[in-house]
């Protein structure tokens, strides 16, 4: 008896719902009980559902979330740059959290899980070449527009002219220069903004982009994804992950069992580095938004471990609320923050994917809220209330985000398949006939089915069966296991090209 009969028969007993026997192969008894699960007509207890069961990589809420999470910094910025107050939360937070860092921690763990699996699907070359695809172009045009667009708009308003503007020590150009790759250690530009509400409450040339302080946190994470990508820590030795989560959640308790308060933000660490082209980092940051983003990569790692229930996420919210309002929030709070977040992202309705796969305005609500926000209180525009300078700043600041998706960031990201490098490999991938040969073909490695063989052909239990058997009988371990679907996760936006 040939493979191809082999698989057939085999498939059969799976569709009639029996387990084969061993005389449904009279030349060679295959065992097909090890390592994969079998259909079978005893009862089996129901077990915890998983992130793994929830989890749809081109249906899921991920890109509402990011937006949603981009557009409440906006909303915790017009307070400070339209009012000069602080922003909301902080007091009612005993100075734990505010509406702004809240909403930034959640991009983090976001960021976190959808990074991490382009760098499971791919090398660490093409994981680079990606992620800066995603970052790089659209920075680059809101640099670009900041500098020469929005800045000498505002100095016509502040002094009517451009004399001084190109030649100031902190002019546009240097602008460009200092900020090129995302270190941003410029902020202000030729001294302008200092009448703004934010300008008077920081008594100095107040920044255009304030919000891009985080982006050189957000390309370190990628590093060390990319780095554990290219040593296949990543892939065989996730628990080195768990290690360096443990490490950093470690250093958080420590902070939080030597501060004289609970409700008190620990204080800073000092300064990491400077790097070449990145610049130097707060380490309070590296380990807090690190943890943050390794939850969310560890949560990717380990998607049939991480039990997601609605009970577990009700007590996730309680938890958040709760160390807010009580304090040890960056203990409590932090860990059950990100498994709300991604329940959230895998349990609310899929047609809010519409949202994320082929339309992410994230990023460049990300990147323009801030100064166009300077602008409208530059111009007046607070003078219409909260209500209004809101209103303004979302509708201006969505205005441009979307163009930024449809004219910078998505053409950019179709460059991805232009990288030249080879995919990573997966395994031996499973063998289907040619449609366009012909059952008489001499050509064809398998003889003409059956009137009754499509219909089995086509059931998920003979696919699997006929994979085993011309792999030579053996349970397909980690190495041969086919690749997962292409999901958004690796360009957020985009859905990843078959073959990338």
């Amino acid at each position: 008896m040939d493979i191809y009969h082999l698989c057939h028969r085999l498939g059969a007993a799976l569709a009639a719902g029996r387990t084969p026997r061993h005389n449904d192969s009279p030349d060679r008894a295959v065992r097909l009980d090890e390592g994969f699960p079998m259909q079978s007509t005893t009862t089996t207890e129901p077990r915890m559902p998983v992130l793994r069961d929830r989890y749809l990589p081109e249906r899921n809420a991920f890109g509402l979330l990011r937006l949603a999470l981009a557009v409440g910094v906006l909303v915790a910025h017009a307070w400070p740059l339209g009012l000069g107050q602080p922003s909301p939360g902080w007091y009612a937070t005993s100075g734990q959290s505010n509406l702004g860092m809240f909403s930034m921690q959640g991009l983090f763990v976001i960021s976190g899980f959808l990074v991490a699996g382009s760098g499971l699907r791919h090398s660490a070359v093409r994981f680079g070449w990606h992620r800066a695809l995603r970052i790089f172009p659209a920075l680059w045009a809101c640099l670009l527009v900041t500098a020469l667009v929005f800045a000498p708009l505002a100095a016509y308003r502040e002094r009517g002219s451009l004399d001084g503007f190109w030649s100031h020590p902190d002019g546009p150009l240097d602008y460009l220069l200092t900020n090129w790759f995302g270190s941003m250690e410029q902020y202000p530009i030729s001294g302008l903004l200092a009448d703004t509400p934010f300008g008077r409450m920081v008594g100095a040339p107040a920044a255009f982009d304030g919000s891009l302080w985080s982006l050189r946190y957000e390309l370190a994470c990628y590093a060390v994804v990319g780095t554990l990508a290219a040593t296949a820590v990543l892939r065989r030795a996730p628990r080195a992950v768990l290690l360096l989560l443990l490490g950093l959640y470690a250093i958080i308790l420590r902070d939080l069992l030597t501060a004289p308060d609970w409700t008190v933000w620990p204080p800073q660490h000092g300064v990491v580095g400077p790097f070449p082209l990145i610049g130097s980092f707060a380490a309070d940051h590296v380990v807090y938004l690190g943890f943050l983003f390794l939850l969310g990569t560890a949560a990717r790692l380990y998607l049939h471990r991480v039990p997601m229930t609605g009970a577990m996420a009700s007590l996730a919210a309680v938890l958040v609320v709760g160390s807010l309002w009580q304090g040890g929030y960056i203990a409590v709070g932090l860990p059950a923050y990100a498994y709300l977040l991604l329940y959230l992202g895998v349990a609310l309705p899929g047609r809010l994917a519409v949202l994320g796969p082929h339309r992410d305005y994230s990023y460049g609500t990300y990147l323009y809220a801030f100064p166009l926000q300077q602008l409208i209180a530059l111009f007046g525009g607070a003078r219409y209330g909260l209500l209004g300078y809101l209103l303004l700043s979302l509708a201006s600041t969505l205005l441009f985000a979307v163009a930024s998706w449809h004219l910078v960031e998505r053409p950019a990201l179709r460059l991805r398949q232009y990288g030249g490098w080879p995919p990573r490999y997966t395994g031996p991938t499973r063998w289907r006939p040619s449609h366009r040969a012909s059952a008489r073909s001499p050509r064809s490695p398998l003889p003409p089915a059956t009137p009754a063989a499509p219909a089995q052909l086509a059931s998920p239990a003979f696919m699997r069966i006929r994979s085993i058997a011309a792999a030579g009988g053996r349970p397909a371990g980690p190495a041969t296991c086919p690749p997962e679907p292409q999901d958004a996760g690796d360009t957020p936006g985009v859905a990843a090209p078959a073959l990338s």
